[in-house]
């Protein structure tokens, strides 16, 4: 899941930005609202995590264009403010969610999950593939009833793959959706990922190298 995270106060952006990635999410980081209008015009998130009282453009602006230009992300709308007010001006402007500050974490990945499906196609409770079983809701996979022990990014990637439901997955969208625009296109990243993860997934192997086409289930 790409998520774009726009929030000021730098310190609390990077604390949920590397709770978020440690989710298995792919976070990137905007400071000011046309820091964040820069990141939209480059990329589709799946998820935008907006601060409503941003310097430059205020968070409402932001709501509005994305509204205007019918982007497929959601949006979660954050605020120092709890009235009742405000949350249905937020929910009016066009976002599909609001948070008030503070937050509890687990309930901001929460949000920002059931976002997620939401942005996309309906996608299953549990995503199969003969004995192999990912659960995206609670973040774990097994493999024979076992359950693997997989980094963050190692479930992220196999969650792709499986969602993609047989489709060559290049290398390059796997950079785009599970890692960050902080990831180097010419590293091995990648590589070395599929590689970790087809050793803790074992045998029979699932997953197909395409030659100068990508990955697939």
């Amino acid at each position: 899941m790409r998520v774009l995270l726009v929030e000021d106060h730098v310190e609390l952006a990077e604390t949920v930005a590397t709770g978020l990635r440690r989710e298995g999410m792919a976070v990137d980081v905007a400071l000011d609202g046309n820091d964040a209008l820069a990141h939209l015009a480059l990329t589709d998130y799946d998820v935008l995590v907006l601060d409503r009282d941003l310097p430059g453009v205020h968070g409402d602006e932001i709501c509005r264009s994305m509204v205007a230009e019918r982007r497929d992300g959601r949006i979660l709308m954050l605020t120092a403010s709890a009235s009742i007010e405000d949350r249905v001006d937020g929910l009016g402007l066009g976002a599909d969610d609001y948070l008030p500050k503070p937050f509890a974490f687990a309930e901001l990945v929460a949000r920002v999950r059931a976002l997620g499906r939401r942005a996309g196609a309906a996608s299953p409770p549990a995503l199969v593939h003969g004995d192999l079983r990912v659960d995206p809701a609670h973040r774990f996979a097994s493999r024979g009833g076992q359950r693997l022990a997989l980094s963050p990014k190692e479930l992220a990637v196999l969650e792709h793959l499986l969602g993609a439901a047989g489709r060559i997955v290049s290398a390059e969208e796997l950079l785009e959706r599970v890692w960050d625009e902080n990831a180097d296109p010419f590293t091995s990243t990648v590589k070395v990922t599929i590689r970790r993860l087809r050793a803790k997934l074992g045998e029979p192997p699932v997953i197909e190298t395409v030659t100068r086409g990508g990955y697939r289930i």
